[in-house]
């Protein structure tokens, strides 16, 4: 997006309101306008496509997201230890689903597996711009469990192995409280994850 207004913002905002409870492929531009408030025509003065605002969408969630798991993996909010701020990294992913079913009705899963899950073999500039992301995610959950090992409290060999299982089992599980829209389905996490990592403290 080059340019900015109220109008640009009111688009994004709608965009991403509308990915995350209906997907990409179900919408159209005039829809997406219409949800703003604006012209349709207004739409290709800020995004050159449905896809660009996607784009636009997918990095606005990630930034949001990323700036929630740099806070709660980095320890900012008290120090805690390794396994304490990714037990902490599932609790607030599954308090965050709740709120959502709680509101609309219905557990809306991740917008960035749900569009990896639509998109990946559709899209190539998409397709990349989540790929990246995950990769993100994955290095910022191996460097905390990098942290356990050192203090030996997992046992595993390779934590950015491990750091890619756990953050497939997030998805995946977020993914399975999408489809019986049941947030239930997220409370095994941790003792999971716990397994996973052939931890020595619970």
């Amino acid at each position: 997006m080059g340019r900015t207004s109220d109008a640009g913002e009111k688009i994004l905002a709608a965009g991403r309101t509308l990915f995350e409870a209906r997907g990409y492929s179900a919408l159209g531009v005039a829809e997406i306008c219409k949800a703003a408030g604006v012209p349709k025509g207004s739409f290709y003065y800020f995004y050159a496509s449905k896809e660009a605002l996607a784009l636009a969408v997918v990095d606005e969630h990630w930034a949001d997201q990323r700036r929630e798991w740099t806070r709660i993996l980095s320890g900012e909010t008290g120090g805690a230890q390794p396994l304490d701020r990714l037990r902490q990294l599932f609790e607030e992913t599954e308090a965050g689903q709740h709120a959502v079913q709680q509101g609309c009705g219905t557990v809306l899963g991740c917008l960035l597996g749900n569009l990896s899950l639509e998109m990946s073999n559709r899209t190539e500039a998409v397709r990349a711009r989540l790929q990246g992301i995950f990769d993100a995610q994955v290095e910022m959950v191996a460097a905390v469990i990098g942290e356990a090992r050192e203090r030996g409290d997992v046992t595993v060999n390779d934590p950015r192995e491990a750091a890619r299982s756990v953050v497939a089992q997030l998805e995946g599980q977020v993914m399975f409280a999408k489809l019986y829209n049941n947030t239930g389905r997220l409370s095994p996490l941790w003792a999971n994850c716990l397994a996973l990592l052939g931890a020595r403290t619970a």
